[in-house]
């Protein structure tokens, strides 16, 4: 006889408040709660609880889980389901490599097109991944460092160049790869953001990439140290 699953604590934090179609609403939301960490790498996806919970049928679930698939946030196996999408240490080192080549690109321009908004952007972001770190919350350290790197990309007004880089970092994000680091390891890369910080603020091309490439190689040797799932 098989026993059931307990249900899902993590869909009835779903919003049912929307606009637009229900397919909308629930790809935005279950994308929300797989880049927040609130659903790990490997975690099923109940399409009969998530369908309940907005009270629609179960397509409007399977569309948008199907959009998440194409992203790369979610996977569909045979007699699983839908899961979170899981990573190798090794896919995730080759994901960092490819941010690291988006980044680069994005950098020069961002340093040439800089705004006083940008460097507010930029500085609000790291602040916040600094206060983050701090207080020991996970979650928001990750959005943090996200939205710092984010506002640094899109400094250099190139949208397709943006919206590659984010997609490369999504699917990364249920990892949650700086959990599995020592505390001495964030403390490090945050160091390497206060210097990208100020060598974009000083419009200083040279130093800036040159801290990129370097902070980015950090994080493609952590990647290899985690575990695999």
């Amino acid at each position: 006889m098989r026993v059931p699953r307990p249900p899902a604590a993590w869909v009835a934090t779903l919003s049912t408040s929307w606009r637009g179609s229900a397919r909308e609403a629930i790809l935005g939301e279950l994308k929300r709660v797989i880049l927040d960490g609130a659903a790990g790498p490997g975690l099923p996806i109940p399409v009969d609880e998530v369908a309940a919970h907005y009270q629609v049928s179960r397509i409007p679930v399977r569309e948008a889980l199907m959009s998440l698939v194409g992203e790369g946030l979610v996977e569909h196996r045979a007699r699983a389901g839908y899961i979170v999408a899981t990573l190798t240490p090794g896919e995730l080192r080759e994901f960092y490599l490819v941010r690291e080549a988006l980044e680069a690109a994005a950098l020069a321009a961002a340093v040439r097109r800089a705004t006083v908004a940008d460097d507010e952007l930029v500085s609000a972001a790291h602040l916040a991944t600094s206060a983050a770190i701090q207080a020991g919350d996970s979650r928001g350290h990750h959005r943090e460092s996200r939205r710092f790197h984010l506002a640094l990309v899109n400094a250099g007004g190139m949208p397709r160049l943006a919206h590659m880089f984010e997609e490369a970092w999504n699917m990364t994000e249920p990892a949650r790869p700086m959990d599995h680091v020592s505390r001495e390891s964030v403390d490090i890369l945050n160091e390497d953001h206060e210097r990208m910080l100020v060598a974009f603020r000083e419009r200083d091309t040279a130093a800036l990439l040159e801290i990129s490439r370097l902070h980015h190689s950090r994080l493609q040797n952590y990647a290899l140290d985690l575990p695999e799932r």
